[in-house]
């Protein structure tokens, strides 16, 4: 065990949080979102220990499920939502964990304690006719359409478009794609999600197509056009670039999809992950078997991919109760 793990001084720092920190981003591939929202449920848990143990030396050994009980009901009085406690919960678990492997740590006071019972809630999605809309628009801007002005950018936000709803990836996923994953002859992608693991995905022929439109584009990114001496120094392994040829970042692949998203009407609420949304419930409307869904989208767990159905249910309950004339 460390230093920390055995007991230091309470006002001093926990090198096992950093490391565990580390052990998410580097080792278990977690988003950058979900290693900071740890971070923060963690270092406020150790705050609360200072305060809750006094003066007195504690380690993460001496704590038990009521010390993590009344940093629930801290979390409760400071106005946190259910769905923060949850997620601290979880933080504290999976920390445990993580002690019990590297630090010879035997118990996990958090099993013990309940998480918060979170209401459901049915995702933001695109309708059909929405997402008609969006691949039409985006269409015009690339050249696809009559009269559309085309460009670098233009072509690459509807590859970008057409590789997220047709595979249904996440953000972190897309914006990891390299070269090498994707094999335009056999019509698919290889995506690292959460936690390194691989999963193999269909790519559709629209897919497809606008991938290789993109990659000619790229190309003459390259090369810089008919002027080669200004070619910016792009990034040979990645898939979707800037135009300076630097990977996209997440973030800047979600601020091009929320822009062309905030282009439609009733296009509000609506996010990136809804395309997500959208692709999963589409094949489940369209009869696509569930545990399908699951490999697809990459949840570990079938629960996880049941969201879907409720959202496919409430649809159908809406379209009875709008047509049927004793609904």
């Amino acid at each position: 065990m460390s230093r920390g793990t055995k007991g230091s001084d309470a006002r001093g720092d926990r090198p096992e949080i950093a490391e565990f920190l580390d052990f998410l981003s580097k080792e278990r591939n977690d988003s950058p979102n979900t290693v900071a929202a740890y971070g923060r449920d963690l270092t406020a848990f150790q705050s609360f220990c200072s305060e809750y143990f006094g003066e007195r030396k504690w380690s993460w050994s001496g704590v038990d499920r009521l010390a993590i009980r009344s940093f629930m009901g801290e979390l409760q009085r400071r106005g946190q939502s259910k769905r923060s406690a949850a997620r601290a919960i979880s933080a504290l678990r999976t920390f445990y964990g993580f002690l019990a492997a590297r630090h010879g740590l035997v118990a996990n006071p958090a099993k013990a304690v309940r998480s918060p019972k979170l209401e459901r809630r049915l995702p933001a999605l695109l309708d059909r006719s929405q997402i008609d809309h969006l691949f039409e628009a985006d269409a015009g801007r690339a050249g696809n359409a009559p009269g559309g002005p085309g460009g670098f950018g233009a072509i690459r936000d509807l590859a970008i478009l057409e590789v997220f709803y047709g595979t249904g990836m996440r953000l972190s996923e897309l914006a990891g794609l390299n070269l090498q994953d994707v094999d335009l002859v056999s019509d698919q992608v290889k995506v690292r999600g959460k936690g390194r693991k691989e999963r193999i995905l269909p790519l559709g022929s629209h897919a497809v197509k606008a991938l290789r439109r993109y990659y000619a584009t790229r190309e003459g990114l390259s090369a810089g056009g008919r002027d080669p001496g200004r070619a910016p120094r792009t990034d040979a392994r990645a898939v979707f670039l800037s135009a300076r040829g630097r990977r996209l970042s997440a973030r800047g692949v979600q601020h091009i999809v929320k822009g062309m998203l905030s282009k439609l009407t009733d296009g509000r609420g609506l996010k990136v992950h809804s395309l997500r949304h959208s692709f999963a419930t589409h094949l489940l409307d369209a009869g696509a078997d569930l545990r399908a869904v699951q490999e697809l989208l990459g949840h570990a767990s079938l629960s996880t991919t049941q969201i879907y159905t409720h959202t496919s249910v409430e649809r159908l309950k809406k379209v009875y109760h709008q047509a049927h004339p004793r609904a």
